[in-house]
């Protein structure tokens, strides 16, 4: 009997450690994997910001000659449309045009796979960005990245504190955004997610004052108009939509 019990007693500790072991090694386990996922979300939100290698492709002016980085840039990439800069935010990138607007979901500016994809120009927007209605599209990054900084617009001291930014088209001319909304809409809007419908600007600027969560009086009604879209965290559909008015600058930059 006394053996029977000590024969008991060693598989029950031999039980015991094995359990302790195996939570040992499955709680190791999940330590690596969070590990790896925080290591993981690092390099997705940098690589969303433009490296060192892209920002040298941004346009700078040059006494009203053309930017030849740019044109380097478009030779890396023909889908190379212009750059976006917004004062004051991470929003400072180069926007490319997919031949549909899921090419760039998932896609860098220089055609490789990445989570951050790129800034792009809707397919149906004119390549040469004549439209009077642009509508630019970037993922929202927590990180601030692409255009996570968009929907800060909806909060009325950032919305205030950050009114202008500039388009600079891949032949160097600049043309100076005014915001003058920012608004939370559904990613089905049939008038801001239409920009090919040919209605004109009247239909549009009646729809962002419709649905406006901050806005701003400009001293001339716009006659041009760009968009940047981007989603909003809580809501599956919900879209937050930043709107300038475009102005030339001047004839060309660099």
């Amino acid at each position: 009997m006394h053996r029977r019990n000590t024969i008991l007693g060693g598989v029950i500790r031999a039980g015991n450690g094995l359990l302790d072991l195996t939570a040992t090694v499955m709680m190791l386990v999940l330590l690596l994997y969070g590990a790896y996922c925080l290591w993981d979300n690092y390099n997705i939100d940098r690589a969303a910001f433009a490296a060192d290698g892209l920002m040298r492709y941004k346009p700078v002016a040059q006494d009203g000659q053309s930017a030849p980085t740019m044109e380097e840039l478009q030779a890396l990439n023909p889908d190379v449309r212009g750059w976006i800069t917004v004062d004051g935010t991470h929003i400072d990138y180069p926007v490319v045009q997919g031949a549909d607007n899921m090419q760039y979901v998932n896609t860098s500016v220089l055609g490789e796979f990445s989570l951050s994809g790129a800034i792009f120009l809707d397919s149906r927007c004119a390549a040469d960005l004549s439209d009077p209605y642009l509508l630019l599209y970037g993922h929202h990054m927590d990180s601030g990245a692409m255009f996570g900084d968009v929907t800060n617009f909806l909060e009325q001291a950032y919305f205030d504190c950050h009114p202008t930014g500039t388009l600079t088209l891949a032949d160097g001319t600049v043309f100076q955004m005014t915001f003058f909304a920012c608004v939370a809409v559904d990613a089905s809007d049939p008038v801001i997610y239409t920009p090919d419908s040919g209605n004109g600007l009247e239909a549009l600027l009646t729809r962002i004052q419709q649905t406006a969560v901050q806005s701003r009086e400009l001293a001339d009604a716009p006659d041009r108009v760009i968009g940047l879209s981007t989603c909003l965290e809580a809501e599956t559909n919900g879209r937050a939509v930043l709107f300038g008015s475009l102005e030339p600058a001047n004839s060309r930059a660099a």
